[in-house]
């Protein structure tokens, strides 16, 4: 194992590594990619982040029982898993049965942390996709309700810390005015192109740690783009540390205090990813970063509707 990935302490009081690997496919799954996983782990990752949409919670069980049979991790507590719940579950008699599928699928008996995947819900039994998305079956949710069951979750000791993904701050604030347990994370799109710092700002005043996903662009996926990668002000500040651009953003996210997901199945990219936490960015080159033109990656107009509770793309992000 490489070196120790830092951890952030989550106000439910559990550790999560601020680096973590992620699983949404933009493609087919390569054929080994459970031994991939494994080798993540060998390499020292110990974050892994999946989600029922994803359709990759199998693997990943499949790679942690493996795992643990071959000894590179020594038992189910040294790993932290992150699954999340799929909008057409997200309906409060839904919920509990939505994360014991997922547990059956990891082979595990808890998650350390489960999320509301987006702020809003489908009508139930609709089919499972995050790009195919019937916009008729797009429908409010009730944070309230679907919030206590994920609190109900948690009592019963199916998931360590529960949370939201894709929430601005006013959605996060209408949340937080009715729950018992606060969420502990809100993994949102953070990259130097898109920096979150109002977002950022405010869940750390609520207490809320903040996980990035989309940290180098997304640009494999159908709606990524190279803009991070390609950016002329980080290749060159690369350029200067002797780091990738990778690494540059990686370094960055991480000087914020919020977690990275990085998804790579090359072992020599997964490996860079991990280097990230021995050397710093001055201040001139914070300053450059500061100053990069924003725009959001993920526009999120899959989720708006005109007969939803989102009409349009501002509705749902709140201008965040």
């Amino acid at each position: 194992m490489e070196g120790v990935i830092p951890e952030a302490v989550l106000n439910s009081g559990e550790k999560i590594p601020m680096i973590g690997m992620g699983t949404a496919p933009t493609g087919p799954l390569p054929d080994d990619v459970v031994s991939t996983l494994v080798a993540a782990m060998e390499m020292g990752y110990r974050h892994f982040d999946t989600a029922a949409v994803y359709g990759t919670e199998k693997v990943v069980g499949e790679a942690i029982a493996q795992a643990l049979q071959q000894g590179v991790v020594k038992t189910r507590d040294e790993l932290f898993i992150t699954s999340k719940l799929w909008c057409t579950d997200a309906h409060r008699d839904r919920v509990l049965p939505a994360l014991k599928q997922t547990l059956e699928r990891l082979q595990l008996e808890y998650v350390d942390l489960y999320l509301i995947h987006w702020p809003v819900s489908m009508k139930p039994g609709g089919e499972m996709s995050a790009v195919f998305i019937n916009k008729d079956d797009i429908i409010p949710m009730d944070f309230k309700a679907v919030w206590e069951a994920m609190e109900e979750c948690h009592r019963l000791g199916l998931v360590k810390s529960i949370g939201v993904s894709n929430f601005s701050s006013k959605k996060l604030s209408q949340l937080m005015a009715n729950v018992k347990i606060p969420p502990a994370v809100n993994q949102v799109e953070i990259n130097p192109i898109w920096q979150q710092r109002e977002l950022i700002h405010f869940c750390k005043e609520n207490g809320i740690h903040v996980t990035a996903w989309s940290t180098l662009g997304a640009f494999g996926a159908p709606w990524g783009s190279t803009t991070v990668m390609e950016n002329p002000v980080l290749k060159d500040i690369a350029a200067k540390k002797g780091k990738s651009v990778a690494q540059v953003c990686l370094r960055w996210i991480h000087r914020q205090g919020v977690t990275s997901i990085v998804k790579s199945f090359n072992k020599e990219r997964m490996k860079k990813n991990l280097e990230v936490f021995d050397w710093e960015l001055n201040e001139e080159e914070l300053q450059q970063i500061s100053q990069i033109p924003q725009h959001r990656g993920f526009s999120g107009e899959f989720y708006t509707s005109p007969t939803g509770p989102y009409k349009t793309i501002k509705e749902l992000w709140d201008e965040d």
